[in-house]
Order: C-alpha cells, then sequence, then structure tokens
C-alpha cells in the first residue's frame, strides 16, 4: 500500500485551503486527477487537477469541515484507490492549509519493489506491536497495583491523539513539541482519574466488578465528549505526511514508521530500566506483588498508584500520536485498539509489564500475518482467537505468575 503523499506548505490566494500531493512508489507523482472540495452541507466549493507534479491546492471559503473527492477513473494504470476510498471529510482550521491523505495501492508493499509480503507483513507486525505494547503497560501496571481493569484505557490513547492534532494541525506547533504536550496532558488526565475517581471508590471498599462497570462508563463518556469535541472525521497531523517508502531490500518501510520503531523501542526500554533500577520502580513491583505488605514496609501505596496512573496516562498517549501518525486521527480509535491491548496484557500475563511487552509483539505480529490468510477487514478477529489458544493451554498468561498473593 502506498499513500498520496502532502505538501501543506503549498501557497494559495486564500488564507484556508486543502491541499495535497498524489504519488505513490511505483507510478511517481500522478498528474490529470481531478480534485472536487464541496462543504459539509454538499454544496460545491471548487475543482482543481493535480499538476506535473501531483500536487493540488484548492482554496476554501473559510475555516470548517469539507468533503474532498478524487476521481478514481483518472487514476493510472495499476494505481487504485486503497481502504479509505475516493472522497474525505477533513477540517481546515483558520489561516491554515489542510493536507489531505489519500491511500492509493500500486502493489508495492505485496509485490515487486524488493518486498517480500510475508518479511512486510513481519516489519509491520512488529511496529504495531511495539505500538500496542506502548499503550498496553500502562494498562498492565495500573491492574497490577490497583486490581482495576480499565476499560476507559483507550481512551487516554484517543485523547493523546485529538490533543497533538489540535496543537499541530490547529495550533501550527511541529509535531514533536505537540507530542510532548499531548504527553503532559495525558499525564494530568490519569492523575485525574485516580484523585477524583478511583482513590475515593477505593476508600469505600467499592468492589472490582462495580470500579469496573464505572470504567466502562467512563470509557463510553469520554469515547462522546471527544466526538462532541473533535467530531466524526478523520484527519492527518500536518507534519510527516510527505514520505515516500524506502526500500530495504526484502520490505518497504516509510521514514516515519521507522521512527515509530525507534521510539517505541527507546521508551520501553526505558521503562524496563526504571522498574528496576529507580525507587519508584522498585515501589512499583512491589505494590504490584503484594499492596498490604509493600504498605507494612514504609511504600507509600497511594503515591505509588498516583505515578502508575500519570505514567500510563503519558504511554497511552505517545502510542495515540504514534498511531494517528501511521491512521490518521479518529474519535473512536483508542476503544478500537483496546481489545487488541487487552489481548496482550492478558496474553504477556496480567499486571507484568514485561508480560504486556510480549504478549503485545504477539498479538501485533499474529494479527499482521493473518491477513495472509484471512481478509484484512476481519484481521483483529485473529488476535482474540490466539488469545483464547493461550489462555486455554496457559490461562495465567506466557509470564504471568499461576496465583496471585493478597
Amino acid at each position: 500500500m502506498a499513500l498520496a503523499m502532502l505538501m501543506p506548505g503549498i501557497a494559495s490566494a486564500a488564507n484556508e485551503a486543502v491541499t495535497g500531493t498524489l504519488q505513490t512508489s511505483r507510478s511517481g507523482p500522478i498528474a490529470g486527477v481531478p480534485v472536487t472540495v464541496e462543504t459539509a452541507a454538499g454544496d460545491p466549493v471548487d475543482t482543481a487537477e493535480t499538476d506535473e507534479n501531483g500536487r493540488f491546492a484548492v482554496p476554501v471559503p473559510g475555516p470548517g469541515e469539507y468533503e474532498v473527492t478524487i476521481d478514481p477513473e483518472a487514476l493510472p494504470d495499476g494505481v487504485e484507490l486503497g481502504d479509505r476510498g475516493e472522497s474525505l471529510t477533513v477540517t481546515v482550521g483558520p489561516n491554515r492549509a489542510q493536507p489531505v491523505l489519500f491511500g492509493l495501492a500500486d502493489g508495492t508493499s505485496n509485490a515487486g519493489g524488493g518486498s517480500v509480503e510475508a518479511v512486510q507483513l513481519l516489519v509491520d507486525g512488529i511496529r504495531f506491536g511495539l505500538l500496542i505494547a506502548v499503550c498496553a503497560v500502562g494498562l498492565s501496571l495500573i491492574y497490577g497495583t490497583t486490581g482495576l481493569t480499565n476499560f476507559a484505557h483507550g481512551e487516554l490513547v484517543t485523547i493523546g491523539a485529538v490533543v497533538a492534532w489540535y496543537v499541530n494541525v490547529q495550533g501550527g506547533i511541529p509535531l514533536i513539541p505537540a507530542t510532548i504536550i499531548a504527553m503532559i496532558v495525558g499525564a494530568a488526565v490519569g492523575a485525574l482519574n485516580e484523585l477524583a475517581i478511583w482513590r475515593p471508590l477505593r476508600r469505600r471498599g467499592t468492589g472490582l466488578v462495580a470500579a469496573l462497570v464505572v470504567s466502562i462508563g467512563l470509557s463510553m463518556l469520554l469515547r462522546y465528549l471527544v466526538q462532541i469535541v473533535y467530531g466524526g472525521f478523520s484527519s492527518p497531523y500536518a507534519d510527516y505526511q510527505t514520505q515516500r517508502t524506502v526500500d530495504y531490500g526484502v520490505f518497504t518501510m516509510t521514514n516515519r514508521s521507522l521512527a515509530s520503531i525507534v521510539i517505541s523501542v527507546v521508551v520501553l526500554v526505558l521503562v524496563a530500566l526504571m522498574l528496576q533500577r529507580t525507587t519508584i520502580g522498585k515501589a512499583m513491583r512491589a505494590v504490584a506483588d503484594n499492596r498490604d505488605l509493600a504498605a507494612s514496609s514504609g511504600i507509600d501505596v497511594n503515591r505509588v498508584i498516583l505515578v502508575v496512573w500519570m505514567m500510563g496516562g503519558a504511554l497511552a498517549t505517545l502510542g495515540g500520536v504514534l498511531l494517528g501518525l501511521s491512521d490518521q486521527v479518529q474519535w473512536d480509535m483508542g476503544f478500537r485498539l483496546l481489545l487488541l491491548m487487552f489481548a496482550g496484557v492478558t496474553l504477556g500475563g496480567l499486571g507484568t509489564a514485561y508480560g504486556a511487552l510480549v504478549g503485545s509483539l504477539i498479538v501485533g505480529v499474529f494479527v499482521q500475518m493473518s491477513t495472509l490468510v484471512i481478509p484484512s477487514d476481519v484481521k483483529y478477529v485473529g488476535g482474540l482467537l490466539l488469545l483464547i489458544v493461550i489462555l486455554v493451554l496457559r490461562p495465567q498468561g506466557i509470564l504471568g505468575s499461576r496465583a496471585r498473593i493478597g
């Protein structure tokens, strides 16, 4: 799969515009493709054709939502529309040239171009598994220290992606500092969750089943609140979209996908070092093993749990930004990833950060590789089937203990 590339810096006569570039790794720039822009109400705005560099720029009357459509009949032989379809809804901010990302398939990911399908899917699976692991480590630590199965963790992923999108696209701030801001917001939201909801419920002696139901309600509340604020559209970040795939011989990869892998590995290594070498990390492991014994040893359990929530929120928001960079930002993206996070955490062993890493990697690779034999539309089912098989053979998970004390 090759993606239509973006050129957000294209100048236009108006302050706001819809811009982009149509090109694939095999065909190069695609000229002469009509691009039509309409308002959200269906009123026509303007039509343009891509130039010899595959670029287009359509001025729009002002900020707001617009429907951008390309003519699939004008695409050259061998190039087809991908899963995103021929029409996309984008939101144009004030004084912004909003980039549009269309998916175009030219066969370079599955055949030719130096790539081997199985190896390509393996690499994609490793990237996806590391992304799941970044999101799932916090979920696992929260379960280990509190016993809570937090169904609202997926919304932390969405919040991170949406905050970074607003800061990057609407605020005009580069994506890297926007990601840092999103992680700070995620840590704050995690702390607010703990201080305003879960700590008071623990003090009242609320059972884990009741807390689980509360987390489901909180998940629904946050998810639809994000939809109200952000909207139901799918939109890319303004940065790091104008990238060709790089041919590595047996697989291809964009620089942003490579960066996603490197960032995920570095973050997970830092988390492992923190758990093993730092005082707070050792306290986290002690609380996860036995909360009462840890408290009797002088560990401030509530402080440790607060740090876990903040770290879990920051990691989830980082994972949301990485997911939005590859799949665009959507209001329910975290919810759709939640089941795979649960699968990775349960597969690796509940309550263990290392188990979340191992389980998530296995789930990510299995999900991507399963498309060799099943349609890609149902590939997430493969991860859940793998979870069922492992739980039948080893209920405690790969790295989990057969019994927990305390």
